[in-house]
């Protein structure tokens, strides 16, 4: 949930409607066909023919965005490369104009990637915090294009530290993310069609953080779409709490000098995790907290953030003196309806995976995952979903490479739950039962992660 960088990487590079650069291959042979490829309802698209759809042709290219990435994977993490295909990007028709990507200075922007080599599958994303259409290339793209997996990603409709000033009422920014994760699905699968001759055999919803959220609600609201999703570490929603606004006030209480350490375990903080809380202190919980309130409690201090959440880093990150004392529990009804209008009702019709690391310190699992875990089985959809606590997992894997020693990345382990995932869905092959994954001693941690064999019980 990292904020976007502020100022667009690749400001300077003008795109034509036929979009090339250095990682553009000559026409014809594999890209012969391209201009038959129409995104149904987008206002503007681009094409191109690439050799490489991955981070290690595109990087210091339009088509990818290493700054918008920045954090989510450790240093050392390895990705496949060679994957010769389709780029289109484009956005939908929108009023809204966060996402300056592309100097288009329009949202609703979305990136479909299309591979030579299909396997007939399509993998859809939504950007995790308030980043943009490319944060998770490295982390998903990646390896599910060398997969054979067409790959579709959004950028929500609204991104950056100011996305709560989209829409008319509280809750609407929000809301248009699932709307336009739909939206992009339902276009994808149209484009996959145009360019393959026919509809993905299968669809998966996945998604970090944010993007877990949209894994979730998908699932819940439009299981007509997908066969299954992995949902990393999603955020959790529900009107009478837990949620953001319910856990985030006691840290930046703690921040403030009010608060002490075990005012946070109570609130779901995991004890372990107090070598994280400075970096959370500058980077994460303050602003986390205000936005999140304005977008669904506008009211409660109209002065902070007000207009915006800042002009500078300094000013977006600090906290507001008046979200120590925030009560959820206490505010109007019209509060709770609001965050209503997005809630997760943990009625599955599909089968999902959860991953949630034991010393996430921005959504801790037991106001978080541990609870969405429970609404599944209390809606009787136990058997549709796996649970897996990942032990040394945080929030984001870039912090792995300042704690080698304490942390795990979480990618592996979400590799492994994809496989999982398509080895159910495809082949009936039942995934481990809820577990907690163990981070093992001298193991390459980087690379692997065995759902079965690394657990410790739980």
């Amino acid at each position: 949930m990292r904020l976007s960088r502020s100022v667009a990487l690749f400001a300077a590079v003008l795109l034509t409607s036929a979009l090339t650069g250095p990682a553009a291959a000559a026409d014809g042979g594999h890209c012969e066909r391209r201009d038959r490829v129409r995104v149904p309802g987008a206002a503007l698209q681009q094409t191109v023919c690439l050799d490489d759809l991955t981070t290690s042709g595109l990087a210091g290219t339009p088509y990818t965005d290493m700054a918008d990435q920045a954090g989510l994977t450790a240093s050392a993490t390895r990705n496949p490369s060679g994957v010769p295909g389709l780029q289109i990007d484009g956005y939908f028709p929108d009023d809204s104009s966060f996402n300056a990507t592309h100097g288009w200075r329009h949202d609703a922007q979305f990136v479909i990637r299309l591979p030579d080599r299909w396997n007939g599958g399509l993998v859809v994303t939504g950007a995790p915090g308030t980043r943009r259409q490319y944060a998770t290339d490295t982390a998903i793209s990646d390896r599910v294009l060398a997969q054979g997996y067409a790959y579709a990603a959004t950028d929500k409709g609204n991104s950056g530290p100011d996305f709560y000033r989209d829409g008319t009422r509280p809750g609407d920014a929000v809301d248009e993310w699932n709307r336009r994760t739909t939206q992009l699905t339902l276009a994808a699968k149209r484009v996959v069609a145009q360019r393959y001759g026919h509809a993905p055999r299968r669809t998966y919803m996945t998604g970090i953080s944010n993007g877990g959220y949209l894994t979730r609600w998908q699932l819940e609201r439009h299981p007509e779409l997908y066969d299954g999703g992995v949902d990393w570490e999603g955020a959790l929603w529900t009107a009478d709490g837990p949620n953001l606004l319910t856990s985030l006030p006691v840290a930046v209480a703690r921040m403030l000098g009010s608060a002490r350490d075990e005012d946070l375990y109570a609130a779901g903080f995991a004890r372990g995790s107090e070598f994280l809380w400075p970096y959370h202190e500058k980077a994460y919980w303050g602003v986390t907290q205000k936005i999140y309130r304005a977008e669904f409690d506008p009211a409660y201090d109209a002065a902070c953030p007000g207009a915006s959440a800042g002009s500078t880093a300094e000013q977006i990150l600090a906290p507001c003196r008046s979200d120590a004392t925030y009560d959820y529990a206490a505010r109007p009804a019209s509060v709770h309806r609001a965050v209503a209008r997005v809630a997760l009702t943990g009625r599955i019709d599909r089968p999902l995976i959860t991953l949630h690391g034991d010393l996430d310190t921005l959504l801790p699992k037991a106001t978080d995952s541990d609870v969405y875990a429970r609404m599944v089985r209390e809606s009787g959809r136990g058997p549709l979903h796996r649970y897996y606590t990942i032990e040394g997992g945080t929030h984001v894997d870039g912090l792995y490479d300042a704690h080698p020693e304490r942390l795990r990345p979480i990618l592996p382990c979400y590799r492994a739950a994809f496989d999982a995932l398509t080895a159910w869905v495809e082949r009936g092959e039942r995934p481990p039962a809820d577990r907690t994954v163990g981070r093992t001693a001298g193991g390459d941690v980087v690379d692997s992660c065995a759902l079965a064999g690394d657990a410790v019980g739980r």
